[in-house]
């Protein structure tokens, strides 16, 4: 058989099964779309697959979440097109060969499946261009995304006739602006999703803390988490943080071994067969019960993060709730006596970075950090409040009023990082508020961070999800029943 037909022998499953929402959520969502845009052609491309360590071997097939947002279809090679002007919609993609049936048995047919969102134009990838082409000559708009993937460069480059630099210098603000409006707003059948998501990342972070042993490797624990999300019809949202490392901000397993007087920090999401998103944050102590020293620090993450949380609602700029629970870490640690000073000067002067030197959160959805491939300014600010470029504060990704139907994350922490405290010292940086001397014993301490997603609603917040042992006294429940 040839390469085309020996490919889809290893990777089928997006062909088995596609689920979707009834054909009335992507009529809606392309007429809001096609009303927000206003006129001229919007261009969707579709992902690829793409080859591990030969052609055929192929990584698991992701379909980009813009296209599944309008158009649910979750099969590689395809590209979908909005004639806002002559109100048509089409579909480009392969039709199913002998070969493929052979390897993949009998597919619902593209014409089929696209008429379930109510697409009736079906075309060949080949007839693209030249719809293209004309509506270059009669000098119409045509909208599309930047590209985040280097085949998709090139196939807009190539549809378009034109160098990169003038490509990504042409991508329309117009369609990025009204793809974050209508995505950040999570309607109610994507909540059931998300939920689905939010429980299986649940079920994820009670097995790490049932399972976690002394002797065993972080890999052993992660490869289990993901055979659950697997064993539920999704997958990853987003290759698994379990570390007793815990300082690094996003250090994946390893076979590394955990050992007795580890805290183990384990940042885990699911996804579902719609490519939902959960993503929940849970630190554990190895023993049975935490240190003294390690459950001060806990307990101070577990109050910034209960205290960002009650203060969520509708108006509140996502800024001002990270900046406050910054507020109540650098409180906790002046207690412990490892900062000092005026609390609220010294997160002005962004002292607390040494030990929080990311973002409180993050919105969430089809993506685990919603459309941040969108861009960081159009999805979480806005033109009159701007990323902000100091250390800590540049990494909060989103600054902007909270709205009824965001679904955000709320995940402080705090990270004792040897490297960057001598870094620090060295430079003599925030003297005035951080004691040098008393953070010599925490150099092998490692992190704790916790994590929750949260709907804003009307009047406030909603936790998502089934409960999750988060109290010191729960999570020592759990753990001192391990052998």
């Amino acid at each position: 058989m040839g390469i085309r037909t020996r490919r889809k022998k290893l990777h089928i499953s997006y062909l088995l099964f596609n689920a979707m929402f009834n054909k009335e959520v992507y009529i809606h969502r392309r007429e809001k779309l096609k009303s927000s845009v206003g006129n001229g052609l919007i261009l969707f491309l579709g992902n690829e697959e793409s080859s591990m360590s030969y052609k055929d071997n192929l990584y698991p097939f992701r379909q980009d979440s813009s296209f599944l947002y309008y158009f649910g279809i979750d099969r590689p090679g395809l590209f979908a097109l909005i004639d806002i002007d002559q109100d048509e919609e089409t579909m480009f993609g392969e039709t199913q060969t002998e070969d493929d049936i052979v390897w993949t048995g009998y597919q619902e047919s593209l014409t089929d499946i696209s008429d379930k969102i109510g697409i009736g134009k079906v075309e060949g990838p080949s007839q693209l261009a030249s719809i293209i082409q004309q509506a270059q000559k009669q000098a119409r708009t045509i909208h599309y995304l930047k590209p985040y993937r280097p085949e998709h460069t090139l196939k807009l480059s190539a549809l378009l006739g034109t160098n990169e630099s003038a490509l990504l210098s042409s991508v329309s603000i117009n369609l990025v602006k009204a793809i974050v409006a209508q995505r950040s707003i999570k309607a109610p059948e994507e909540l059931v999703e998300i939920e689905k998501g939010v429980n299986m990342t649940v079920d994820m972070q009670r097995a790490a803390m049932n399972l976690a042993r002394e002797g065993m490797t972080e890999a052993m624990i992660a490869g289990e988490l993901q055979k659950i999300a697997i064993a539920n019809g999704g997958n990853l949202s987003f290759p698994t943080i379990l570390t007793v490392n815990g300082e690094i901000l996003h250090n994946h397993f390893s076979t590394k071994l955990i050992k007795k007087d580890n805290l183990l920090l384990c940042d885990c999401g699911a996804e579902t067969a719609m490519h939902y998103a959960g993503d929940l944050t849970r630190t554990f102590p190895v023993s049975g019960s935490f240190s003294n020293k390690q459950r001060e620090i806990y307990q101070i993450v577990y109050d910034a993060e209960t205290a960002a949380a009650g203060i969520l609602k509708p108006g509140i700029l996502f800024r001002d709730v990270h900046l406050f629970a910054c507020l109540k870490l650098v409180e906790g640690l002046q207690q412990l006596g490892l900062m000092k000073g005026n609390a609220k000067e010294a997160v002005e002067a962004g002292a607390h970075t040494l030990f929080f030197p990311c973002g409180l959160g993050h919105m969430m959805g089809l993506d685990v950090h919603d459309m941040e491939n969108l861009g960081e300014q159009y999805v979480g600010y806005t033109e009159d409040l701007m990323q902000s470029k100091a250390f800590g504060l540049k990494s909060l990704r989103l600054g902007r009023s909270l709205e009824p139907g965001f679904v955000i994350t709320v995940e402080p922490g705090i990270y004792f990082n040897p490297y960057l405290m001598d870094i620090w010292e060295s430079k003599n940086k925030c003297r005035d508020f951080i004691n040098y001397d008393k953070l010599k014993i925490y150099r092998d301490f490692g992190g704790v961070r916790i994590e929750e997603d949260f709907l804003v609603t009307e009047d406030g917040h909603h936790l998502l999800g089934k409960a999750l042992a988060k109290l010191p006294e729960e999570i020592e429940a759990i753990r001192s029943k391990i052998e």
